[in-house]
């Protein structure tokens, strides 16, 4: 493997939603907005890590992953701009 900006980015990224991932198991009360957020960059991160070393199952899981957590991040907003 080669350690150009595309795959730095791209581990930077994994290694946000791993983060993401750990938070929503470790918390006792889980913030939406930080977990949907760290999905969402991690999952852009990769998935443009992932046009330049393209691989479609990849690309599309980290799409399909973007847009679930877009989807929960403005969810978590609304929710929140409720309760103010």
């Amino acid at each position: 493997m080669i350690f150009d900006l595309a795959n730095i980015i791209g581990l930077i990224g994994s290694a946000i939603m791993v983060v993401a991932f750990a938070y929503s198991n470790l918390a006792k009360s889980m913030n939406l907005v930080l977990f949907n957020l760290l999905n969402l960059v991690g999952a852009v991160m990769l998935g443009g890590s992932l046009m330049v070393h393209f691989n479609l199952a990849s690309l599309a899981l980290e799409i399909v992953w973007a847009a679930i957590a877009l989807f929960g991040l403005v969810k978590a907003l609304m929710a929140r701009g409720v309760r103010t």
